[in-house]
């Protein structure tokens, strides 16, 4: 009998906000939880997430951020603090849900095999160096992912 082919995501990452990371991280930490083979392709400010220096301090934005929990009126956003208050806002939700934090999802992901692709092209335009990133992050290029998400069911860009 022939195996059961393992179902596979391609995700790419390219936003570093923590409302975004913790979309990402919940998806495929499930999906590999549901036996699921996964990837991460990460570009641009979704750096963030895999760099050691910074995915401890995500952010959330209040200013345009019309569905967040408690809408803050545009004008009310661009007021100093305002995003270290709807941060602010949205870890307390998140502990009150008894979620994970970031760098917690990021390391169950690692744990169950989600692969962390490092774009090389951002990598050489912001400087980045492969020790500012979280361990198990391998450097890839745009087309070393497109091969992996080639043989994907589902891809998602986050």
């Amino acid at each position: 009998m022939a195996e059961k082919e393992r179902k596979r995501v391609a995700l790419v990452a390219s936003k570093g906000t923590l409302d975004m990371a913790y979309a990402l991280l919940i998806i495929a930490s499930t999906a590999a939880s549901m036996g699921w083979e996964v990837g991460i392709f990460f570009t641009f400010y979704g750096f963030d997430i895999v760099n050691k220096r910074k995915v401890h301090r995500l952010k959330v934005a209040s200013l345009a951020n019309p569905a967040a929990p408690l809408p803050v009126p545009n004008i009310l956003g661009v007021i100093p603090g305002m995003t270290a208050v709807a941060t602010w806002m949205m870890r307390r939700m998140m502990k009150k849900q008894n979620m994970p934090t970031v760098p917690e999802l990021l390391d169950l992901c690692r744990k169950w095999g989600v692969r962390l692709f490092a774009c090389s092209t951002t990598m050489g335009m912001m400087s980045i160096k492969d020790e500012d990133l979280v361990e198990g992050t391998e450097c890839a290029g745009a087309a070393a992912f497109l091969e992996y998400a080639s043989k994907a069911q589902v891809t998602l860009f986050i």
